[in-house]
């Protein structure tokens, strides 16, 4: 009689292979699976930084709309009030509430009552000097402090040149002293002196 000869799995390693590749199966189902997962919480991550960027945005926007224009700081201000005067007589009030951004170096009712005697009434009267005296003190770009004291010169509204001198702690324009610096506007920026510029003739 003839036998078959060969080799042939038993069932129970028939049954052993065909659990190892359920094993296989369900386990590269199993990292698939955790794939998509990693997948899905990238993207909503991203949409969580997008939306969160979209917020800060608005809130952004939100407030530089709330803030008072140059003009409107400075008469909330209550310390400039012959600046303020002074910009209505020359018909600036429009110009300095403008989408700037501007630079304006401000100074106070003190520093205006230092000018000598009978200065300010000869400004007043005369629109085109007293335009060109304010102009002289504005900068059509918004410069904060930090700006201001990295430079040697500033070129103003009026075309004149203000000096920069920065000494420890004390930044001057021209011979007047910063006094207060970057008070925030919508349309710029505020830089408190203590002295009137001049521009020279």
């Amino acid at each position: 009689m003839l036998f078959a000869s060969g080799c042939s799995s038993t069932p129970e390693e028939v049954a052993q292979e065909t659990e190892e590749e359920a094993q296989e199966t369900a386990q590269e189902a199993e990292e698939e699976a955790q794939e998509t997962a990693e997948e899905a919480t990238g993207e909503i991550e991203e949409a969580q930084e997008a939306t969160q960027e979209a917020i800060d945005a608005e809130i952004a926007s939100q407030e530089a709309e709330q803030r008072l224009n140059l003009v409107e700081t400075a008469v909330e201000s209550g310390q400039f009030d012959t600046l303020i005067t002074a910009v209505q007589e020359a018909e600036l009030e429009e110009t300095l509430s403008g989408e700037g951004p501007f630079t304006l170096f401000a100074p106070t009712d003190a520093a205006f009552d230092a000018l000598p005697e009978g200065t300010l009434d000869e400004l007043l009267g005369d629109k085109d000097a007293l335009t060109n005296v304010l102009l002289y003190h504005v900068v059509d770009e918004e410069l904060m402090a930090a700006d201001v004291t990295g430079m040697e010169s500033i070129v103003t509204m009026q075309g004149g040149e203000l000096m920069v001198t920065v000494t420890n702690d004390t930044v001057m324009v021209n011979d007047a002293i910063i006094v207060t610096a970057d008070i925030e506007a919508s349309n710029g920026v505020i830089h408190v002196i203590d002295a009137v510029l001049i521009p020279p003739e």
